[in-house]
């Protein structure tokens, strides 16, 4: 459905619409209103013979020059062209679209003092399809994604480079043409009013959360199957032992837990009095305590976003009553910490994740499996490498959980001597992401195997169901093969959401 830009936050649902599935958008009336509203003060600013920085002086530590009529248009185009300096790799055209909506979004709220048109340019990009060709390199995070930014408006401009909706890569001007859409001509302060925001770093913000909702229930459920597999005990995932210590995060683990493994009958079977298992491993036992601290990291940086979707970040800004103030809200700060704090807590879920895997193949602690999990130890190897493959990626996943928001480089001559580095957190989290993925989809197939080795005992329905689901694709155990295709394919299992989906067709949605 359409996404309807107004003067208000957009919701974190809809932005992933739009970056990641292609929803069309369409400006309110009122934020068109609005728009064309505060278009008026800079326009009144124009022909004042005070100086007002970004409507008739230079940027950055340039501001001190006092620019004249006749060549303001130039210096938007100036800047614009100048500030298109990123380099590296393509940036993912999700990333590109949500950061385009994202200002967009800023625009509408009528406190940047652009046109209408320029407004519109960008919805006309959007429903398009095509994606300005923005690169890894060129952000600090302050004033905002500057390069990243400045990539889009150049393409506005008709200059510089883009994807059509196909994907093929051709000059903006040439695509604009094909799509019946005019390049916009820059007026005062419009340009300064493109680039100045947080909106890269807030894109991936959001849609690398609306992920990890995804595999942080993924993580409860190959930690069921772990525990099921390796004759753990759901009874440490009581509630009331729980509630002992009341953090959000935990209890909703815990209770997924206690859902995924109901009616298990290999739970069952070691249940009574006779078990002679004290206390399952830390890896087993304190699931709940680790995966609801990402949880509950995952809901601060919620709360955030919420309130930076909410934001009108520019500099300077038009303020509701007309003045025009300089300001310091497009520091990325604030998106950069949750950003990092959710690399860490990513990196702490795939480590424990690994550790559980790494308990299937030891035969002094998988209680009866075979070594590796292997069909016949030694002539076969099993499962012994792919949890090297883990443990390679949990590695990594270390590295990056190293902070970027505690670095700063000065830049602009000393003018911007402080800085976020907020793109740098968000580029990190996503390879962070795409790892987390790979370690629970190694646990997923590797505690399958298990499962249908502890036969003729039968799982519970939910942990059956993902198992079952996942045999469609990966057969169950048997001698050495091929594994990289079997893992490659639960990696997508994983990334598709089947394997949520699995579970909650027998346990209702998972919290």
């Amino acid at each position: 459905m359409t996404v309807v830009v107004g003067v208000g936050a957009l919701s974190a649902d809809e932005v992933v619409s739009v970056a990641r599935l292609g929803a069309p958008v369409a400006l309110a009336p009122e934020a068109l209103e609005e728009i064309a509203r505060s278009r008026e003060v800079v326009r009144a600013l124009a022909d004042d013979a005070k100086p007002h920085y970004g409507v008739s002086t230079g940027f950055g530590a340039l501001a001190t020059r006092h620019i004249p009529v006749e060549l303001r248009a130039q210096l938007q185009r100036s800047l614009v062209r100048s500030h298109a300096a990123g380099s590296g790799p393509e940036v993912e055209r999700e990333v590109v679209r949500a950061l385009m909506l994202l200002r967009l979004s800023t625009l509408a709220t009528g406190r940047t003092g652009v046109r209408t048109r320029t407004a519109q340019a960008y919805a006309e990009l959007l429903n398009a399809g095509i994606t300005p060709v923005v690169h890894e390199y060129g952000s600090l995070g302050c004033s905002g994604d500057l390069a990243p930014l400045a990539h889009c408006a150049l393409a506005v401009m008709g200059e510089g480079e883009v994807r059509t909706a196909d994907g093929v890569r051709k000059p903006a001007a040439e695509a604009l043409a094909e799509a019946g859409i005019t390049p916009v001509v820059l007026e005062e302060k419009e340009g300064l009013a493109l680039i100045n925001g947080t909106d890269g770093m807030l894109g991936m913000l959001l849609l690398a959360a609306h992920d990890l909702r995804r595999l942080l229930r993924t993580a409860d459920i190959a930690a069921a199957m772990s525990v099921e597999g390796q004759l753990g005990t759901d009874a440490v995932f009581a509630a009331d032992l729980q509630a002992l210590r009341p953090h959000p995060g935990q209890a909703d683990s815990a209770g997924n837990l206690r859902s995924l493994l109901a009616g298990s009958a290999i739970v069952a079977s070691h249940a009574g009095p006779e078990c002679v298992y004290v206390q399952d491993a830390y890896s087993l036992r304190c699931t709940p305590q680790v995966h609801g601290t990402a949880r509950d990291t995952l809901a601060h940086a919620e709360l955030v976003a919420s309130r930076e979707l909410a934001s009108a970040v520019d500099n300077p800004v038009v303020t509701p009553d007309g003045r025009v103030e300089s300001n310091g809200n497009f520091h990325g700060a604030p998106v950069a910490a949750v950003l990092d704090f959710l690399a860490i807590s990513v990196a702490d879920v795939a480590s424990i994740s690994e550790r559980r895997t790494d308990r299937f193949l030891d035969p002094a602690r998988n209680r009866g499996l075979n070594a590796f999990l292997a069909d016949d130890p030694g002539v076969d190897s099993g499962h012994m490498i792919a949890q090297y493959t883990q443990a390679a990626i949990v590695s990594e996943l270390k590295r990056l959980a190293a902070p970027a928001s505690v670095d700063s480089i000065p830049s602009s001559a000393m003018q911007e001597d402080h800085v976020s580095m907020g793109w740098s957190a968000a580029r990190k989290l996503r390879r962070a992401l795409d790892g987390l993925g790979r370690v629970l989809a190694v646990e997923i197939v590797t505690a399958a195997r298990a499962l249908d080795l502890r036969e003729p005992l039968v799982p519970a329905p939910a942990t059956a169901a993902v198992r079952d689901a996942l045999r469609e694709t990966v057969a169950g155990p048997g001698t050495d093969r091929w594994l990289a295709p079997e893992i490659e394919a639960t990696v997508q299992y994983v990334a598709s959401g089947r394997a949520v989906a699995a579970a909650e067709s027998a346990t209702g949605p998972l919290l």
